[in-house]
């Protein structure tokens, strides 16, 4: 008996950790609203929406893929910015936009600079363009359908290889 137990308790961890991660992965899409974004056109108004079924599995594969790269590199930019600028709050940072980085101080830019081109690079290694990236990103926060498979996908990632 205690060995089933000890088995729901490894699958219950194991559970619960991919759900963590799998919201630390989301926050990694989220921050492109928030302290690192990128556009890759100004849009006088929203950009166009994706059309259903234009994103098709593989560019969903490769955008949690690039999501699940990315965010340690995120995550310790940020961390980085954070300790220089102190308690003040962390301004908005939007990767192709110069004026987001130039309102930072010199070490703040060099290191945003630094995360933009290693997230940049994550994206095209993982087979997107960024264009197609920013746009499946900004997709997912209308289209619950998106959201749902690139949650699976990212959950299904996140498993061990064997039980793949």
């Amino acid at each position: 008996m205690k060995k089933i137990s000890d088995l729901f308790s490894l699958t219950s961890r194991k559970r619960i950790l991919s759900q963590s991660f799998f919201f630390g992965a989301i926050a990694t899409v989220s921050v492109i609203s928030t302290a690192f974004a990128w556009n890759s056109k100004a849009y006088a108004q929203t950009p166009p929406p994706i059309v259903n079924n234009t994103v098709n599995n593989t560019e969903i594969n490769s955008y949690a893929q690039a999501v699940l790269a990315m965010e340690p590199a995120r995550q310790n930019a940020f961390e980085e910015i954070k300790k220089l600028i102190g308690n003040g709050e962390i301004p908005k940072i939007v990767c192709n936009d110069p004026n987001s980085i130039n309102g930072l101080p010199k070490k703040a830019q060099d290191i945003a600079v630094n995360y933009c081109t290693h997230a940049q690079k994550i994206v095209e290694d993982n087979g997107l363009r960024f264009e197609q990236f920013n746009k499946i990103t900004i997709e997912l926060q209308n289209n619950n359908i998106l959201k749902r498979q690139v949650y699976n996908t990212l959950l299904r990632l996140q498993q061990p290889s064997e039980s793949r």
